[in-house]
């Protein structure tokens, strides 16, 4: 069983003393942490009766009501449940200079779950991954565990059930848990054992004394707050992982040709062909994502349109992806795209994706080295628990040459209604075709897995494009709909 530190309890006038100082502490601890803007996020887990709400309560006296939100993760929602695990979390993290408190987390989740050891295995290590790009990125972590002996939790079961006005708090599943006290904290001890990193360390609480378990939440936050506060970190040079597949760009066919009246004719068929398929996705509750990448110019929207065109627009989003807004820059990179996963049985169609933190943010240097070269392992991972959870990914690479590339935006610029697609960007770009190239090789390098792969489709001839990426989701998914 986990040990404690405290023995004796502290007297009321001691406990309000210190609990002032605190408070106003925490107040000042806040600010200083919006100033600096860095994301806190603390997670309370523990037994049944433990008295998570009462610390919040009290945690939440002490700060600004416009600088934190609360989450509670009791009972998932029906659009969480369509949705991979970690969706919920994600969406609730907290931004820059935010402080974000999750009442229970993705470690019950986890602890509900109940499945087979290999599952348990990945879940484990994808809650530390997921730790630790968070904290790698500068959001502070701190982690609590309360828990109370066998007979105190089944004490004040009893009396939150015998209120009429409490009552509600108490279920037979809480009752239940009693019973099975020892079964439930030896899981539970496994659990915070598997997952206690020097990164995101777990602090355990023993909490049968409400002002005891209080002082002890607060004081450890305002340690860690402070260790955090003007801290520069010092980051050791990513290595990237060893190439494990060859790829060139150069080597790909981009000049097949597809003749108007076959394509046409094929479009029909493959179009009938998703309409259905979509139809079976969504009775099945298969969500999919489909990520669209290319050159500018490329022909990535035209592709996007000839996809869905048939398709019910109810079943799908197109999801274009420019320049972060304020509120996205405020969060880790991957947030954005988390957020608007799709819930099972629809689709979300990405028109530039998360790999512009490997792409373009590594080409103009909006981010670190280090940055972008743990982004490859940080985005597999996000990937791996996306197919995990059962939703199909594809990945589309729309390549042409340079010849066509200048050929499609001389056309542009010749013609009034086309105009509006190119830009002084675009040809700020081309002049960096070869860092460019260098970098889409890298990500397909390292970015392509067996359960999310790279599809690099040659795309000098836009109906060989569209026809060449229709076959391969209607593939994808005819494969799926099969398991």
């Amino acid at each position: 069983m986990f040990k404690f530190d405290r023995s004796e309890k502290i007297d009321r006038d001691s406990y309000k003393e210190t609990m002032k100082m605190l408070s106003i502490e925490m107040g000042r601890l806040q600010r200083r942490a919006k100033e600096e803007k860095i994301p806190i996020l603390i997670i309370l887990e523990g037994l049944d009766a433990s008295g998570k709400g009462a610390v919040i309560s009290e945690l939440l006296m002490s700060l600004d009501p416009r600088g934190y939100n609360v989450y509670s993760n009791n009972k998932e929602s029906e659009e969480e449940q369509l949705r991979p695990l970690f969706w919920r979390f994600w969406k609730n993290l907290p931004g820059e200079g935010e402080i974000t408190i999750f009442d229970r987390s993705w470690y019950y989740s986890v602890f509900q779950e109940e499945g087979k050891e290999k599952n348990y295995k990945k879940r484990c290590k994808d809650i530390i991954h997921t730790e630790e790009l968070l904290t790698r990125e500068g959001m502070l972590i701190v982690k609590f565990f309360l828990y109370i002996s066998k007979k105190e939790q089944k004490k004040r079961l009893e009396e939150l059930g015998s209120n009429p006005s409490t009552s509600w708090k108490v279920s037979k599943e809480d009752r239940k848990n009693n019973k099975n006290y020892d079964e439930i904290m030896n899981r539970y001890e496994k659990l915070i054992k598997d997952t206690h990193t020097k990164e995101s360390p777990w602090n355990i609480i023993f909490s049968e004394d409400f002002k005891e378990a209080k002082l002890q939440v607060i004081e450890k936050l305002d340690q860690e707050i402070k260790k955090n506060l003007g801290e520069k970190r010092s980051e050791k040079m990513e290595e990237l992982p060893e190439r494990i597949r060859k790829f060139n760009l150069d080597e790909v066919r981009v000049d097949k040709v597809v003749e108007k009246e076959k394509y046409k004719k094929k479009l029909k068929k493959y179009q009938r062909r998703l309409h259905e398929l979509e139809h079976e996705i969504y009775e099945k509750r298969i969500p999919v994502v489909i990520a669209y990448e290319g050159w500018d110019a490329a022909g990535k929207g035209g592709n996007i349109k000839r996809l869905v065109e048939k398709m019910d627009p109810r079943g799908y989003d197109v999801i274009p992806v420019a320049a972060p807004t304020d509120t996205e820059k405020a969060h880790h990179y991957l947030w954005r795209f988390w957020s608007q996963f799709p819930k099972g049985g629809h689709m979300a169609i990405f028109d530039r994706t998360w790999y512009g933190r490997v792409l373009v943010e590594r080409v103009e240097k909006f981010c670190s080295e280090n940055q972008w070269k743990r982004a490859y392992s940080e985005i597999n991972q996000m990937e791996s628990q996306w197919t995990g959870d059962g939703a199909v990914v594809l990945k589309f690479w729309i390549h042409i040459d340079q010849d066509e590339q200048l050929r499609r935006f001389q056309e542009r610029e010749a013609i009034e209604y086309k105009t509006w697609k190119i830009t002084d960007e675009d040809w700020r770009n081309r002049e960096k075709w070869d860092d460019y190239r260098g970098a889409v090789e890298d990500m397909v390098r390292y970015t392509g897995t067996k359960k999310a792969p790279w599809h690099v489709i040659g795309g000098n001839s836009k109906y060989n494009a569209r026809l060449r990426v229709m076959e391969i989701v209607i593939e994808a998914l005819e494969e799926r709909l099969k398991e």
